[in-house]
């Protein structure tokens, strides 16, 4: 007997859905792995650029994402941020971060200085981390933002000592009334403070993005043969 495909609604309805999902997901780690490839490419081709020595002058984030450069100012040690859920060696902790006003003027740059564990007991409980006073340089490396993560919930208001999931330098200008330069420096520079500076690079799971995508792309093709393969069964039946 002649096989005949039986069409059936609800199956139908149920697999567009998967392959929707499938294929919104796919096409989504995609796009991260061409974001990182492009990252990776920006890295390697401003490492070998020389360290830019930064001034008071407003500058583009455009022209200085991922380089290098040296900042000679002082801390705002009464403006602190902590960013939470930043694990280091699968190790809970906090990222610190604080204005640096820039020697001679009131342009400042928000600074990354470093990462610190979370107290175990109290996750409200900040650790004390010493501020080195007066005039120093700074090293470091420019990013458009310390990277994000997925918001669950109304953040905190921003405030001094606040803990964030996220933070972006031109909200941080408006809570502090600062004069900010609109990128971060992710310092690398040594300080007698105990932070961790050992910065993720950017460009890190473009390989995991692709075996996502992979993945995602597999469900849909199977989603779809499955529908038609049970289709002809049911009608052969």
């Amino acid at each position: 007997m002649p096989s005949v495909f039986r069409f059936r609604l609800i199956p139908f309805i149920a697999t567009l859905l998967v392959m929707a999902i499938g294929i919104t997901a796919g096409q989504w780690q995609t796009r991260r792995a061409a974001e990182k490839t492009a990252i990776a490419l920006k890295l390697a081709q401003r490492a070998t650029a020389p360290r830019l020595a930064i001034d008071a002058r407003p500058l583009e984030i455009a022209d200085l994402e991922y380089r290098k450069m040296s900042i000679k100012g002082e801390f705002v040690p009464n403006w602190p941020i902590y960013l939470d859920n930043r694990p280091y060696q699968g190790v809970a902790g906090l990222y610190v971060l604080m204005p640096f006003r820039i020697d001679g003027s009131r342009m400042h740059v928000l600074v990354a200085r470093g990462w610190v564990p979370r107290n175990p007991l109290d996750r409200k409980k900040l650790p004390v981390i010493p501020t080195p006073l007066g005039m120093i340089t700074v090293q470091g490396m420019a990013r458009r933002n310390p990277g994000k993560l997925l918001q669950l919930g109304k953040p905190d208001a921003l405030r001094p000592g606040a803990i964030l999931q996220n933070l972006e330098v031109a909200r941080f200008a408006q809570a502090s009334g600062l004069q900010m330069q609109p990128f971060l420096l992710e310092q690398s520079s040594a300080l007698p403070d105990g932070l961790k500076r050992d910065w993720p690079l950017p460009s890190i799971g473009i390989d995991k993005h692709r075996g996502y995508a992979f993945q995602w792309f597999a469900l849909t093709a199977v989603a779809f043969i499955f529908f038609v393969v049970t289709g002809f069964r049911r009608g052969t039946k």
